[in-house]
């Protein structure tokens, strides 16, 4: 199982290229740049059009969210996602592969792969290691953009995939499934600002930096590795489990991680520290700072 999850979640860019150079890309197979900068350091639609992956096209998380909500990147709609998608040509049919352009190989891809998982949709897979590998590895790049047929994308939002901030509060009593968080270890023991937050983590959640599933060069590390790491953290991959960072976007590093082990039902806390710092009480805000919560 686990080798089967291995093929269906990642793509390696070596595959890839192949499928560019044979002109599969289309309407069967749809190339997604999902990445995204801060503002003041890099600009992620523009180096899009700069350069790309022949055929790709621009997955902006940005518009794929809900915009109503207070916290960062939340999950859209239904016909939001639906539209979204469609118009960048994907149907129910169409595989997918994500890909960013980020330095450690993968940061934004998973987040766009566990959101059409999300809403239903199965065949979408992470181009291993990145676009700085498929540079590096010498496989072309375009600045050509091009303008894929619509196509029409039903979604339907698997909740089980999705923790809201109640069920969270509730799991901190119940401990119904387990919680890895994902970000940064000073993060997660509230020794240092999370991103101008202050930090600290939810009641009995395990800490498993989301790089610790990345090698070196950028690659997702071996099924072996992966499950060697949940194993020292004493994670049970055959029990629920929810995965939280601090936006809901590296929390799904850890769903793939996972997913690759042949685990396909992991959870993500699509609020994360963004929302539990504002809204849980302060005895809920585990920190290991001496500032007052």
């Amino acid at each position: 199982m686990a080798r089967q999850g291995l093929s269906r979640a990642l793509v390696t860019a070596s595959w890839l290229a192949e499928a560019v150079r044979a002109g599969r890309v289309g309407a069967g197979l749809r190339v997604l740049d999902a990445s995204w900068y801060p503002p003041k350091e890099r600009n992620a639609r523009q180096e899009f059009r700069e350069r790309h992956i022949p055929g790709a096209s621009f997955f902006d998380i940005e518009e794929c969210r809900d915009k109503s909500s207070p916290y960062d990147f939340m999950l859209p709609s239904e016909s939001h996602f639906a539209d979204y998608v469609g118009a960048l040509g994907v149907s129910n049919d169409t595989h997918v592969v994500v890909y960013d352009g980020d330095e450690v190989g993968t940061f934004y891809a998973p987040r766009a792969w566990w959101m059409f998982r999300a809403f239903g949709h199965k065949e979408v897979s992470v181009l291993n290691g990145g676009f700085k590998n498929w540079v590096k590895e010498g496989h072309p790049v375009t600045a050509e953009v091009t303008q894929p047929t619509p196509a029409v994308f039903k979604a339907r939002l698997n909740r089980a995939l999705v923790k809201t901030f109640e069920e969270m509060v509730q799991n901190v009593s119940s401990l119904k499934f387990q919680v890895v968080d994902s970000r940064p270890e000073g993060r997660f023991r509230g020794t240092e600002l999370d991103q101008g937050l202050e930090s600290g983590h939810i009641p009995g959640a395990v800490n498993i930096p989301f790089h610790s599933f990345l090698s070196e060069t950028g690659h997702e590390k071996s099924i072996e590795e992966i499950q060697e790491i949940f194993r020292e953290k004493k994670v049970d991959l055959s029990k629920p489990l929810t995965a939280t960072c601090r936006k809901g976007v590296t929390a799904c590093q850890i769903a793939l991680a996972a997913f690759l082990c042949g685990k396909r039902d992991v959870a993500v806390y699509d609020g994360s520290w963004s929302e539990w710092f504002h809204r849980a009480p302060p005895h809920y805000k585990v920190s290991e700072s001496k500032r007052s919560k």
